[in-house]
């Protein structure tokens, strides 16, 4: 089994991408959605306890309260992370072993170089994108305004540091084009 590690900064298309090797058959591990459903669980608790029951309105994390909280407070963004990352990798040490016999894996993270979790990849897939693409992709995705699409920017590597890490680099300027390179770097791993 190859694990691929799929990242990119927000608003990259990295989603995108990621549903494209779902629709061929390959499982996929999406570990923001798999750390949210966390947050909503096993962790609720641990959130409560430190960041207060306010950031569950309804019994269910209020995600843009907790993003506008961490994102500007570095102290409670270490200690999220703290209580995520490792759920989020034992998650994945779980879902490798439900998908032991698949012949690829892949791992879609948005912080991967930066939590250090790409050192469990087989290869590491950047997605690139231009900034200001990026940046109205996210206004447009999630309602938000420009500088907290920049404020959550600044909280990720930029992308030169991520490409000297990375196996491979897919510009995503248009899908076409990005889904072409996707499928070029399949084949390389699969041959």
């Amino acid at each position: 089994m190859k694990i691929i590690g799929l990242t990119g900064g927000i608003g990259s298309g990295k989603s995108t991408l990621l549903a494209w090797f779902r629709s061929n058959g390959i499982p996929c591990f999406e570990s923001d959605i798999v750390g949210k459903q966390l947050l909503n669980g096993q962790l609720k608790q641990d959130v409560i306890d430190y960041f207060g029951p306010e950031l569950y309105p309804n019994d269910v994390l209020d995600t843009k309260r907790m993003a506008q909280l961490v994102f500007q407070d570095k102290e409670a963004l270490e200690k999220l992370n703290n209580l995520v990352h490792p759920a989020v990798g034992k998650a994945f040490k779980d879902f490798v072993e439900k998908n032991k016999n698949a012949q690829i894996v892949v791992k879609e993270a948005a912080i991967l170089f930066e939590t250090g979790a790409y050192k469990s990849c087989d290869f590491v897939i950047l997605v690139y994108a231009p900034l200001e693409k990026r940046i109205s992709r996210v206004i447009q995705r999630d309602g938000v305004k420009r500088a907290e699409v920049l404020a959550r920017m600044s909280k990720q590597w930029d992308d030169n540091k991520k490409s000297a890490l990375a196996d491979f680099v897919i510009e995503n300027d248009s899908l076409e084009l990005a889904i072409e390179q996707l499928e070029a770097i399949l084949k390389k791993l699969l041959a």
